[in-house]
């Protein structure tokens, strides 16, 4: 798989080429700031892009801008964005194009070699992960309307795991449960948030929208 890289600190951008490299990735370019991502973009055959949020000239947003971007020109291109701090409206702003090949995580997770090379096959598979600090702050301003409050704490908890990209397997292993609970506490929550199996798309992708939704 063919990766682009954008980050501004020059050691963190170095080690995450050496990372992907040693775990078979390819890294096509890995640059400084957003300008020199897309260009990179637009003369490479990419199969996804790793970008820090805040980059040259303001330090604001210019990753999420290009993440867009990129998601513009082509349609699901596969971005894993990463901040130093939790901003979940990135987040939202992120899915709101769309949530197929997206992934938002904190810079500290880079250092779990495991959780971070594994994201970025989610991600660039077409799945949907969010990291855990993001979900649990949009978990705490929900409105006593909401029907996620519906939800028991055991079904947070299995929505959670499935923001984050888990399959039933990996969240019944993460919780201690069989496979067959992780599908009825699944299916019970599709059908608090009003997620009838008529519906068009991938449930858990509608599942995780409407968890992260602010």
């Amino acid at each position: 798989m063919r990766i682009l890289i954008a980050e501004d600190d020059a050691l963190l951008r170095a080690g995450m080429t050496l990372l992907l490299e040693s775990e078979g990735f390819e890294v096509v370019a890995a640059v400084d700031n957003a300008d020199d991502l897309y260009q990179a973009f637009t003369t490479t055959e990419a199969d996804g892009a790793v970008l820090d949020v805040r980059m040259p000239p303001t330090f604001t947003s210019e990753g999420l801008q290009a993440a867009l971007r990129l998601r513009a020109d082509r349609p699901g291109f596969p971005v894993l964005v990463l901040s130093a701090y939790v901003e979940d409206r990135y987040a939202s702003r992120l899915l709101a194009g769309g949530s197929e090949g997206v992934g938002y995580l904190l810079k500290e997770r880079v250092g779990d070699v495991g959780q971070f090379v594994d994201t970025l096959r989610k991600v660039i598979g077409g799945g949907t992960v969010m990291d855990s600090e993001v979900i649990s702050q949009l978990f705490s301003r929900r409105g006593i309307d909401d029907p996620i409050r519906s939800l028991t704490p055991r079904e947070r908890e299995v929505l959670g795991l499935v923001a984050q990209g888990m399959d039933n397997a990996g969240i019944a292993a993460a919780i201690v449960v069989s496979e067959a609970a992780v599908s009825k506490h699944i299916g019970n929550i599709f059908a608090k948030l009003g997620l009838a199996s008529s519906d068009s798309g991938h449930r858990r992708v509608l599942a995780t929208l409407a968890y992260l939704r602010s």
